[in-house]
């Protein structure tokens, strides 16, 4: 996609996207919704594809939603809008059947671009896609004043940051010294595509990242023994069918956080002893979350960090029940071997790399594997991010890191705070860089929320 206009790009644009991925596209599209004739729109993202960013940057098939494609929609007035793109595809299954489908990722970034290409059309405003990545961010008299890494500058009156997900560095001493090939990212895909099926690997992280990694090997027919090394050796959880539990997700709202734990352990008990799903009560809860992370003191979101983050997560993110079926079944021919423990360091022995593990009961363990790959998810921390946007907001004082380290601290709305505690209103905020203000921030309910919110908010302001 390139300019929608010949028109001269140093005027003063009305809304400034930095990040072409899932929420900068949502972002976009909104905003060419809600646009009216003249308003001006820029999306700085120097990928060549948009709406790819870390979630739907592969093009394999077996990396699939975690979701159900009924709930996948880009926009909260239109619920069905993905399955009706999935049903205009060439892929022989039934609405009904595609509507509980785990579809492969892929399809949701062509979606995205799709519904975007859609906006463009039917909107009277302008998009301007700059194919360059965002370095620094200046406040005018009444603008803001963006530099992008060529030089240029663009003027906005109001700006979104959706810079997207960055990986977390590999946790083990030595690991900058081993050579590219020999050191992997769960993200990059192709790479995992040309590991020799017979070689034998350890993944740092048992999330999500893993489980897209494992599938890729399976998928090339792999056969080496696969080490996964993890804090608690916890395997993501699978959803199941739909089904519906009498629980007051409210009620927890009044609770400390032992409380709350002790009452979702208890209610997923009598939902399995009634004969449901204990995901049921998941599903109760999950609407909840934001409240449940805002009403929950400073302490015990710090013990939550610290003791049961882990435990919510395969919890909360679940994957398709085929994929679970999969990952037990490798783990139940012994070529799938999961490690409690932490990585220590790493080294290169000869031909192979030795890792070092600190075992939970404090014993240490030795692997000697071909490949090690980093798994290990998203970097919450954005001073650690390696964007230099965010660095040099941060060192100017133009924002400052979000409760607990994490993200950029925020307004409710998800307007950015300086390092004076000064709310930015010409600058919001949305997806992962909110995770340390609303916990769950990174999900497409919350993106295409936080998209629209946004949009409508600094369009609003920049033509009032």
């Amino acid at each position: 996609m390139s300019s929608t206009s010949d028109e001269d790009t140093s005027e003063c644009f009305d809304l400034a996207i930095v990040g072409g991925g899932a929420g900068g596209v949502l972002a976009a599209i909104h905003a060419l919704r809600l646009g009216t004739s003249g308003v001006r729109i820029a999306l700085i993202e120097p990928a060549s594809v948009l709406a790819r960013g870390v979630a739907y940057a592969t093009t394999h098939v077996e990396h699939l939603l975690n979701v159900p494609a009924r709930r996948m929609s880009a926009l909260d007035s239109e619920p069905d809008d993905f399955l009706d793109f999935l049903a205009t595809l060439p892929l022989e299954v039934t609405r009904e059947a595609l509507a509980v489908s785990y579809a492969p990722r892929l399809h949701y970034g062509r979606y995205l671009r799709a519904r975007l290409a859609q906006a463009q059309q039917a909107s009277p405003a302008m998009l301007h896609w700059f194919h360059d990545q965002a370095v620094a961010l200046d406040h005018l008299t009444n603008s803001v004043q963006l530099t992008l890494d060529s030089g240029e500058v663009v003027h906005a009156h109001g700006v979104v940051l959706a810079v997207g997900n960055s990986s977390r560095p590999l946790p083990a001493r030595g690991s900058a010294g081993l050579p590219p090939d020999a050191a992997l990212e769960a993200w990059d895909f192709d790479a995992i595509k040309r590991v020799p099926p017979d070689a034998e690997l350890c993944i740092a992280g048992s999330g999500l990242s893993m489980v897209d990694t494992v599938l890729s090997l399976a998928q090339n027919g792999h056969r080496g023994r696969i080490h996964v090394v993890s804090r608690h050796a916890l395997l993501p959880l699978p959803h199941t069918a739909h089904a519906v539990v009498e629980f007051d997700a409210a009620a927890l709202m009044t609770m400390n956080l032992r409380q709350r734990v002790r009452c979702l352990r208890l209610a997923a008990r009598r939902a399995i002893e009634g004969g449901l799903p204990w995901q049921a009560v998941m599903e109760n809860v999950r609407p909840k979350v934001r409240e449940l992370w805002c009403t929950l003191s400073h302490a015990d979101q710090r013990r939550f960090l610290r003791h049961v983050v882990r435990y919510w997560d395969v919890h909360r993110h679940r994957i398709a029940p085929q994929v679970h079926a999969q990952l037990r079944q490798l783990q139940g021919s012994g070529q799938l071997q999961l490690h409690r423990g932490r990585l220590d360091t790493v080294a290169r022995e000869g031909q192979r790399i030795r890792v070092s593990l600190r075992m939970r009961d404090r014993r240490s363990q030795q692997l000697d594997v071909d490949r090690i790959i980093n798994a290990t998810g998203v970097e919450m921390r954005a001073q650690l991010m390696r964007n230099p946007l965010l660095a040099e907001l941060l060192v100017k004082g133009f924002a400052r890191a979000g409760a607990h380290g994490i993200g950029l601290d925020t307004t409710s709305a998800g307007e950015l705070v300086d390092a004076d505690g000064r709310v930015q209103p010409q600058v919001m905020v949305m997806g992962s860089l909110r995770i340390g203000s609303l916990w769950e921030s990174i999900a497409v309910p919350e993106l295409r929320g936080q998209a629209e919110v946004a949009a409508r908010q600094l369009l609003a302001a920049a033509r009032g």
